[in-house]
């Protein structure tokens, strides 16, 4: 058991939701965000009823660095030195051609998605450095390995500039006792994969898909298991990739049920 404090932002549902249940499961004290109070609510709700004195929650917008200067304030105030800051906050777009899209929707995509991160990187390691430890991981997504991909070019753009970023703040804070990282969790069932369901690609998400508290789990453990600066924590990785297709023949998986 370890008690390290986390932060996770965009954790009031899916992957970040998921990433909060485990981390308090092997004891640590775990802060929430969401972009509501409402959300952030519901989710504490859920969380205090087996892990009543260990999670606390604040809403703040990843867009507005204050935003998260104020969230990294509240978490220290309840529990202490931020050991893990974990950027999960992103959204998706919507499914069409990037010609059809206004200005103020691929804005809203990557200051959300690109800026959301770097304004969580700035904060966390500036009050990292100040207190001499820290883990940042920022979430990958479609995209991050180059994938490509109809009606999915900003969301996937975002993703591609977000690796870059991480691994080269990696490399600047190589001299520092700060660690930079990303989580990949690869297909997982949650809205943001529902949106791109449908009978041509649900084949293909059965098999190399899952839902989200198995690759949570894997994740939360590795995080906490850690040591590396610029790691890459990684859940579909192509051995898996390969099994998967391999033993689809004779297997079938319905990730959505």
């Amino acid at each position: 058991m370890t008690m390290k404090h986390v932060v996770i932002t965009g954790s009031t549902r899916g992957i970040g939701y998921g990433l909060a249940r485990e981390f308090l499961l092997t004891g640590c004290r775990v802060t929430i965000s969401g972009q509501s109070q409402e959300s952030v609510d519901r989710a504490l709700q859920s969380l205090r009823e087996m892990y009543p004195d260990t999670v606390v929650g604040y809403a703040a917008t990843a867009d507005k660095r204050n935003d998260l200067e104020e969230l990294w304030n509240y978490a220290e105030k309840n529990f202490g030195p931020i050991d893990i800051w974990i950027n999960n906050a992103g959204i998706d777009q919507e499914r069409k051609y990037f010609w059809e899209l206004d200005e103020k929707s691929y804005d809203k995509i990557i200051t959300t998605n690109l800026k959301g991160v770097m304004n969580g990187c700035h904060v966390a390691i500036n009050y990292m450095l100040k207190q001499g430890f820290g883990q940042i991981f920022n979430m990958e997504g479609f995209g991050s390995n180059g994938m490509m991909r109809e009606k999915m070019i900003l969301y996937g753009t975002s993703k591609s500039a977000l690796s870059y970023f991480t691994r080269s703040l990696a490399i600047e804070a190589k001299q520092t006792n700060i660690k930079v990282g990303t989580l990949s969790p690869g297909m997982v069932a949650t809205d943001f994969l529902r949106k791109s369901l449908d009978d041509q690609n649900r084949k293909i998400f059965n098999i190399l898909g899952d839902k989200v508290e198995p690759v949570t789990k894997f994740l939360a453990a590795e995080v906490l298991n850690n040591q590396e600066n610029d790691a890459k924590i990684q859940w579909l990785t192509k051995p898996k990739v390969m099994w998967r297709f391999a033993s689809s023949m004779f297997r079938k998986r319905d990730i959505f049920n």
